[in-house]
């Protein structure tokens, strides 16, 4: 279907001569595929006939799945149009209110403010980012070595940091070793610096893409083996924490017997995953991508002018303090992104207003997914979809309420959200304890097994935590093929082993 420049018609399937329902149906969702176009349209006719025939508690389990189709199909269609407009159905419907969807966003404001500050903060350090990955790809020629690298750092800087922040460094990262290799590939003017450099062909695309795969996933995995460890790692915790009244050191203490040995497991898993190159694993930097990364490098330090210098030393010097305002949560961690915004542009000369635009343009459309996520999450405190899990894992004691508080916790946060999860069982159990039905000691083995339930387990989707859902949706995911298909696939066996192990320990060690 192309446009006459000179008639401004539209040839082939002109919508201008087609009946109207054939442009509405081009317009709906715009390139989507039919299929998927119809999907969505279904979901919309059929939910009012199934809340009229099945009551509001069995409409709100469809809604929540018809939203988790939206995320498995991200590749397809970006979330946020046909998830917006399920959400906004439910909404109409009565399965939730506008005002209690209102209460969940502010109660989610940090995470908010962290998507629109801290994401486009890391967007002013790339820079440096791209320098310092550069020489650990280009130093490390191992994969397994690499691999277990990007797992255990990402394990590290989590514990302390943030598990979005670490996982938006990962991705900016990578996305920019994407775009040089495809700048060099398609560069058909070879000059003297590209001597050494053959024609790249579509397998080796596809290889650098898994390769890259491989090393994101592990970082992903990372930001969960190490979020779970300490008060400052995921939102839960904290939230956790201060229900209890526990201290960073007293947080760290209880969980380790559950989170220990979840980190060894990883690293193992991780391991074996890069040695037997199975479940998509064992993609390696082929020699053309190492050359390709190896001339930009050189070329980089090359043209590099005093001035580049002293951006790159101010980058570090910004990036120094971030992660000291960060281990001492000194602010909010949005608020620590703004920081960094109003620092990496002033001392490096970005005044331009459009510049520091872009530098938003991927935060944003997450930050309204999330609202839009969010409303989701209304629809199963207000109907209580929950409840009847909740209820049956109150009613048992000892080890095996244990077991089934993990387990309870590990599947609803991959269904839904585990902030939101873990909310609504550490409210569920306090309320239990205060009512005399649980003992102190019983009280706070729950409360450490909500916390290791909520994010071990729930790698296991991309729903589960926020930060895998980011990089679900980043600009890196279409590059590198990462569909929530895939996405699955390569969180599986980390899912398996972990959430084993986790279980496992529960058993043996509290």
């Amino acid at each position: 279907m192309k446009e006459n420049p000179n008639t401004g018609t539209i040839s082939g399937d002109s919508v201008i001569s087609k009946p109207r329902r054939h442009a509405i149906q081009l317009n709906f969702l715009g390139e989507t595929p039919d299929w998927y176009k119809l999907a969505i349209v279904g979901f919309l006719l059929f939910n009012p006939i199934l809340l009229a025939v099945l009551g509001k508690f069995a409409a709100g389990w469809i809604v929540v799945l018809e939203f988790i189709f939206t995320l498995a199909m991200a590749l397809q269609c970006y979330p946020l149009p046909p998830g917006g407009l399920i959400a906004l159905q439910a909404i109409v419907l009565g399965l939730a209110t506008p005002e209690a969807v209102y209460r969940e966003v502010d109660a989610n404001l940090s995470v908010l403010l962290l998507l629109v500050f801290m994401v486009a903060g890391i967007y002013f350090m790339r820079d440096l980012l791209r320098y310092l990955f550069s020489g650990i790809l280009l130093g490390i020629r191992s994969k397994i070595v690499l691999s277990l690298l990007f797992c255990s750092a990402s394990a590290f800087l989590s514990a302390f940091l943030d598990a979005l922040t670490v996982i938006a460094m990962v991705a900016a990262v990578a996305y920019g070793f994407y775009e040089i290799y495809l700048r060099f590939q398609s560069d058909t003017q070879r000059g003297a610096e590209q001597n050494s450099i053959d024609k790249i062909r579509h397998g080796n695309v596809e290889q650098f893409r898994g390769f890259l795969r491989n090393l994101v996933m592990h970082a992903a995995v990372g930001t969960a083996l190490g979020g779970v460890m300490t008060l400052v790692g995921e939102p839960q915790n904290l939230l956790i924490a201060e229900k209890m009244g526990w201290n960073f050191s007293e947080f760290f203490f209880r969980v380790a017997p559950v989170s220990l040995p979840v980190f060894f497991a990883g690293l193992v898993t991780c391991l074996f995953l890069e040695k037997f190159r199975i479940f998509g694993y064992g993609f390696s930097l082929s020699d053309e991508a190492r050359t390709i990364l190896d001339v930009d490098a050189k070329k980089e330090a090359l043209s590099r002018s005093d001035r580049d210098r002293m951006k790159l030393l101010t980058q570090g010097a910004v990036g120094c303090l971030l992660i000291v305002s960060l281990a001492f949560h000194l602010a909010e961690v949005g608020l620590i992104g703004l920081m960094v915004i109003v620092l990496a542009t002033s001392m490096n000369g970005i005044t331009d207003e459009h510049r520091i635009g872009k530098a938003f343009e991927e935060g944003l459309p997450f930050a309204a997914l999330v609202v839009v996520f969010l409303a989701v999450v209304t629809v199963i405190h207000e109907q209580h979809l929950f409840a009847p899990v909740v209820n049956y894992v109150l009613s048992l004691n000892g080890k095996t309420q244990l077991a089934a508080y993990y387990l309870a916790n590990g599947l609803l946060s991959a269904i839904s959200d585990n902030v939101f999860v873990a909310s609504v069982y550490i409210a569920e159990t306090a309320s239990a304890f205060a009512s005399g039905r649980l003992p102190a000691e019983q009280y706070n083995l729950l409360a450490v097994t909500i916390n290791t339930g909520t994010n071990i387990p729930s790698i296991a989707t991309p729903n589960g935590q926020a930060a895998f859902l980011f990089l679900l949706t980043s600009l890196l995911a279409p590059a590198i093929r990462l569909s929530y298909g895939r996405m699955v696939k390569l969180a599986l066996p980390y899912t398996v082993t972990m959430s084993a192990a986790g279980l496992l320990a529960t058993w043996l060690f509290l």
